[in-house]
């Protein structure tokens, strides 16, 4: 049965994004177990990375191009994401001894992932007109806790080998691609977006708000997704280094997932505070705990933990904000090929940050590779220190 009830269809979104976005890491949880088993080399993380980022960064570029999300009903379309992304994350396990279908495998998973991620914000766009921002903080939270959760069923001994998890996680986003679409009709206000543009995308370049709100994803999507593909390897390096006796899947289950908190607490700040303050202090105490990244292989492991959980927090805590600010700042006429163009920009540079830090870990140990991110925090900040409060007017 369908339901029109805000409250429920939210708790749907969310728990559908989730089960779909489990996908998005999924290679990365298992890369060790299959290094060990086949004898990959330390590089292969970077391109397994790489290749999911390329594969949504095509997907959602195609989509766009060819007006997909117009022609197709958006949860159709999500059920339709989630059945072949499911399908081809499952394919990896017909040889995981070989790596190429691995990478094929994750780029066509992040090629209809691009059905899945900005597909579900567009069904919450089409339900939601008022207080948008809070429910985005919602859904990406669901996005970083989807991203974080193989690393949780490695700690189930019974689910911990390779074949299991990208079964589960298979399983678990075809099932929420079915519960979304079984339970939702299209949204009342759906609209047919306009069809991407180059000219779009100059033009609201051409604003000022625009360029900053833009600049400032740029520099977080330099550090976020290269800081949670690595973070497994630099938790162990720590680990070896103190003697600590956390899990190594746990503990990065637990620093990815609670930038999930860190977006829904961004997006209840930014009801009276506003989306760019919000976005602001989160990029800078992010660019504070990535600096001081090296310095933290000295702490004892109780001080440890809570800092790499507030770095977690605070690095994806601005992504809805981002997404907000991005939005509010491109002209109605043209925002969706401007907003299609950003994402894409953004995702095609967390694939340089990710490369970077595979190719630095032949020379430098891990507790030093995240010191290279720090010029993604520090260039949007400097983009938007010039950003007007005044765009946000609170609600009295």
């Amino acid at each position: 049965m369908k339901t029109t009830n805000e409250r429920v269809i939210f708790y749907i979104i969310v728990i559908a994004q989730f089960c779909g976005t489990s996908l998005w890491f999924a290679g990365n949880a298992v890369l060790p177990q299959l290094q060990a088993m086949f004898d990959w080399p330390q590089s292969h993380l970077g391109y397994l990375t790489s290749a999911i980022q390329a594969g949504f960064i095509t997907g959602t570029f195609c989509f766009a191009l060819l007006g997909i999300s117009d022609r197709v009903s958006p949860a159709r379309l999500f059920l339709i994401s989630s059945i072949i992304a499911s399908a081809a994350n499952a394919s990896a396990m017909l040889a995981l001894s070989s790596f190429p279908l691995v990478i094929a495998s994750r780029f066509t998973t992040g090629f209809f992932l691009a059905g899945i991620y900005p597909v579900g914000m567009k069904i919450a766009s089409d339900w939601r007109r008022e207080g948008l921002g809070m429910w985005l903080g919602g859904l990406v939270g669901a996005l970083v806790l989807g991203t974080s959760f193989p690393h949780l069923l490695k700690q189930l001994p019974q689910l911990s080998n390779p074949y299991s998890v990208l079964a589960i996680v298979s399983v678990l986003a075809l099932a929420g691609g079915v519960f979304l679409y079984a339970t939702l009709t299209d949204g009342p206000y759906r609209k047919f977006a306009s069809r991407f543009s180059f000219r779009a995308v100059r033009q609201a370049f051409a604003s000022g708000a625009f360029r900053r709100a833009a600049f400032g994803y740029f520099g977080h999507m330099w550090e976020l997704y290269a800081m949670w593909a690595f973070v497994p390897a630099f938790l162990m390096q720590y680990k070896k280094f103190q003697g600590a006796s956390y899990s190594v899947p746990a503990m990065a289950f637990m620093v990815i997932g609670s930038g999930g908190i860190g977006c829904i607490t961004g997006g209840q700040i930014s009801k009276r505070s506003g989306s760019e303050k919000v976005a602001r202090y989160m990029l800078f105490s992010s660019g504070i705990c990535c600096a001081l990244s090296a310095a933290a292989f000295q702490l004892p492991v109780w001080v440890f933990i809570p800092f790499m959980m507030f770095w977690g927090f605070t690095i994806a805590g601005d992504s809805p904000q981002f997404s907000a600010l991005v939005a509010r700042h491109a002209q109605a006429e043209v925002r969706g090929s401007a907003i299609t163009m950003i994402t894409c920009i953004g995702f095609f540079i967390s694939i340089l940050s990710i490369q970077l830090l595979n190719y630095l870990q032949i020379f430098f140990a891990a507790e030093y590779l995240f010191l290279f991110l720090i010029p993604g925090p520090v260039l949007g900040l400097l983009a938007m220190r010039e950003q007007r409060t005044s765009h946000y007017i609170p609600k009295t």
